[in-house]
């Protein structure tokens, strides 16, 4: 692999389904990787999947698209020791760039001006154990912890992280379940926590249920 290349899974247009940028137009850049292996993981043909694009190739394909926010999406984009050197180049090419990331690397590698959208991996997952908690300190108030949940014991375990580290003081917080639903059960918790918490729900799965990628 050269200095300017990254192993990309998929590239495509759509509208961002997850995070307080929920609803916006958006060019989703997937790399391929993961030493993750998540309970809920809808994107499995990311672990291996994918061909070497050159920086140029990528910025290419992405300039087909009327658009100028971008994801660098996964598997787990910060695997590639390449992925913050190209959000730097987009940044450079005036695009406003986000990332999404499993929490467990470190994400002060990225560009300050990146939208660092991070997971902390709940007890659910399977995966829980290996969050790194260091990157907590590292979010700003542009960026985002997000809590993906499997029943109501990672909801309280949500809460009970969120309150004991004030993270709705420090960035945007929310939490999500794996069936793509609102949840009257996660927006009781929510109300009665008292904290700034958005529940969110995968949109692109309810505009289009039955596409398995590229949405």
């Amino acid at each position: 692999m050269t200095k300017e290349q990254l192993k990309i899974n998929e590239i495509f247009y759509s509208i961002q389904g997850e995070s307080y940028l929920s609803g916006l137009p958006c060019i989703f850049i997937r790399l391929t990787g993961c030493d993750l292996r998540c309970t809920y993981c809808d994107t499995k043909y990311a672990y291996y999947d994918g061909q070497f694009m050159e920086f140029s190739e990528i910025i290419i394909k992405i300039k087909e698209y009327p658009c100028y926010n971008v994801l660098l999406t996964g598997g787990e984009p910060l695997l590639q020791k390449n992925t913050s050197k190209l959000a730097q180049k987009l940044i450079d090419l005036g695009y406003k760039v986000a990332i999404e990331t499993s929490g467990n690397h470190d994400i002060s590698v990225l560009p300050n001006e990146v939208v660092k959208i991070m997971d902390l991996k709940t007890p659910g997952s399977g995966e829980d154990k290996k969050n790194d908690y260091k990157n907590i300190s590292k979010l700003t108030s542009k960026d985002e912890i997000k809590f993906v949940v499997v029943n109501n014991e990672d909801t309280h375990w949500a809460i009970k992280q969120i309150k004991e580290n004030n993270l709705d003081q420090r960035c945007h917080v929310s939490i999500s379940p794996t069936d793509h639903k609102l949840h009257p059960s996660i927006a009781d918790e929510v109300l009665n926590s008292g904290r700034k918490i958005r529940h969110q729900f995968q949109m692109h799965k309810v505009i289009w249920p039955n596409r398995e990628k590229g949405y």
